[in-house]
């Protein structure tokens, strides 16, 4: 696997980021939740007067083996679908990234079915989707490490299009049951606490899935390495968006991370370089049953919003966007007491 450099922010300037804000013209701590996200997106670029630039969403899309054992309610096909859909900019996705002025790309990891050749979509299909992990490893490591470096590079080359903000989508029938598995792995929480609903099981289809799932753990007792992990139970829209995200890290932009499928890649590429945390705006709590244990494991604060969203594809990022711009524009336009020659609250002689 390609070897990262990933460094902790400099917390040096946390004081100069906490004064400038106590003297804008408000009450200290009165613009609540927008002053935690200001204050992350200062740390991360270093500044005190921070900017968003040219900032995108990648959508990897890739099909999943496990789709063979009956743990989704829609068919693989709605993949390819989708992501013509989004090709043709009739998804969420691409009605949010519309209203925000947000570049979408959409990258097709390993969907299972042959696009057609247009510039809207980023070709890097590692295969027609992933093998069924519970009968045999999803990819080998070999592959599981390619796939992370094709993610890296199509977060560099937005880099060198002078974005520094970058949201992370995701499409593929069956990858809750690979990200449900991830989080088991990395938090040591009981499977049942990680399995949801995905695209809208019943009980009884749930009781299914966790049942399929509980199997295929146990058919790989010994593995602890994190790249065999992924490598076995891992998508490989999901791998490319771990590399994805330690590129992003790597080049210091603000990481937008969406629900369930994108924590988990999030959560992987935190086993490889912890550090990458210090550079993750959380943009919302889905409604899908593990995401809220998984964002309690990471320590994710603030989640900016919660909607019960659990559709993917990046909309958590889109819609929270607006509200990253908003902290960031009252940082840098908001008077202070000082310019605006407004009385500061008094103190006790």
């Amino acid at each position: 696997m390609k070897q990262f450099k990933i460094d902790n922010t400099d917390k040096r300037i946390i004081s100069q980021i906490q004064d400038k804000l106590n003297n804008k013209t408000k009450p200290i701590g009165s613009l609540g939740k927008l002053e935690n996200i200001v204050s992350r997106v200062c740390l991360i670029q270093q500044t005190l007067s921070p900017e968003l630039n040219n900032p995108h969403i990648l959508v990897f899309a890739a099909d999943h083996g496990i789709t063979q054992e009956n743990v989704s309610k829609y068919p693989s096909e709605v993949t390819h679908q989708m992501v013509l859909n989004f090709l043709q900019e009739g998804a969420a996705i691409n009605v949010f990234c519309r209203q925000n002025d947000i570049t979408l790309k959409v990258i097709d990891a390993g969907i299972n079915a042959d696009v057609y050749n247009t510039p809207k979509l980023i070709h890097q299909k590692m295969g027609k989707g992933t093998r069924n992990f519970a009968k045999e490893p999803a990819m080998t490591v070999d592959e599981c490490s390619l796939a992370i470096q094709l993610g890296a590079t199509v977060t560099q080359q937005i880099f060198q299009k002078g974005s520094n903000i970058v949201g992370f989508g995701e499409m593929g029938i069956g990858n809750t049951s690979s990200a449900a598995v991830l989080m088991h792995k990395f938090t040591n929480l009981p499977l049942n606490e990680c399995v949801g609903k995905g695209t809208g099981l019943d009980a009884e289809q749930m009781q299914h899935k966790l049942q399929v799932l509980q199997k295929a753990v146990n058919h790989y007792p010994d593995i602890k390495d994190p790249l065999e992990i992924v490598a076995t139970f891992g998508g490989f829209e999901i791998a490319q968006m771990c590399g994805a995200m330690l590129q992003a890290a790597e080049n210091k932009m603000c990481l937008l991370i969406d629900g369930f499928i994108a924590t988990a890649a999030l959560l992987s590429a935190s086993q490889f370089y912890p550090a990458i945390l210090d550079y993750c705006l959380f943009c919302h709590q889905s409604a899908e049953n593990g995401h809220k244990y998984m964002l309690h494991h990471l320590k994710a604060d603030p989640r900016i919003l919660n909607l019960d969203l659990r559709l993917g594809e990046g909309t958590g990022c889109a819609l929270a966007y607006p509200i990253i711009q908003s902290s960031v524009n009252f940082m840098n336009e908001m008077a202070s007491f000082q310019s605006a020659g407004v009385s500061t609250e008094k103190t006790d002689n």
